[in-house]
């Protein structure tokens, strides 16, 4: 299971602070194009998992914040799977600038869950299916 992919984003103005630094509120949006660009790269759209009643929230995100991103850097976000998922999927991730430089690494867990129950359930057979054969 090595499932990596790696997303392009260009800091915009709008994500710094004065100083011209990457406001760390900014990486929990980084980090979801990410989770979205890893499933698309997987052959999985999320907007029709939601359309077919699945949900994905944050349960937990965790960050370590080695260097600052500035304005205009292209960052790559590098994504991985920690592990085949249940209810629970493991993401983590690695953010580094055009000299590539290790700005920040990060984890996310999301949980599955049934959007008319609101309950968690396992994770779809479609998706453990195409995780084991990529």
């Amino acid at each position: 299971m090595s499932i990596i992919s790696e997303t392009l984003l260009k800091v915009r103005y709008s994500e710094t602070d004065q100083m011209g630094v990457v406001h760390h509120g900014n990486y929990a949006q980084y980090l979801e194009l990410a989770r979205i660009d890893w499933l698309s790269q997987l052959g999985v759209s999320y907007k029709t998992m939601e359309e077919n009643g699945i949900m994905l929230p944050v349960f937990t995100l965790d960050f370590k914040f080695k260097k600052s991103a500035f304005f205009d850097d292209e960052l790559t976000v590098k994504t991985s799977l920690r592990k085949i998922p249940t209810a629970k999927i493991v993401f983590d991730f690695e953010i580094f600038n055009e000299k590539r430089e290790l700005l920040t690494t990060a984890s996310a867990t999301l949980v599955f869950v049934d959007s008319k129950t609101r309950k968690p359930i396992p994770c779809p057979p479609y998706l453990l299916e195409k995780i084991k054969n990529s």
